[in-house]
């Protein structure tokens, strides 16, 4: 089993930064690529970016690319999510989120197989 573990939201002015962090604890070679997904009330859960465990390929949505990054480090099992430049849009819950299966598809939360239990962000405008 995979068990991840967020940290890092809070509250943040438009044009600020966060960082959120994702601890995975378990079978961590057991893991294809990471994701972090984001959900707002009323909303259906939406991809923010993705990392591929081994490689290090990223992928982001149209409405974070040039604003935010992902990265992970091997070593310390764990994937972050750096955000710049905030807007109050980005207000959301955010999910870490593993694929232990090794689907092609990065952009869709059936795809992946563990989730952390979420980190409030907040940007104020």
């Amino acid at each position: 089993q995979v068990q991840l573990v967020e940290s890092g939201g809070g509250l943040a002015q438009a044009g600020g930064s966060l960082r959120l962090s994702c601890a995975v604890r378990g079978r961590t070679f057991s893991i294809y690529k990471m994701g972090w997904f984001r959900q707002a009330p009323g909303q259906e859960r939406e991809f923010v970016a993705a990392i591929e465990y081994t490689g290090g390929r990223t992928y982001y949505a149209d409405s974070v690319k040039g604003r935010f990054t992902i990265s992970r480090d091997n070593a310390k099992n764990t994937a972050y999510l750096q955000m710049n430049s905030l807007k109050p849009e980005d207000t959301a819950l955010y999910y870490c989120a593993a694929d232990g299966r090794g689907s092609v598809v990065v952009g869709t939360p059936g795809d992946y197989d563990y989730w952390g239990q979420g980190t409030q962000v907040t940007v104020s405008s």
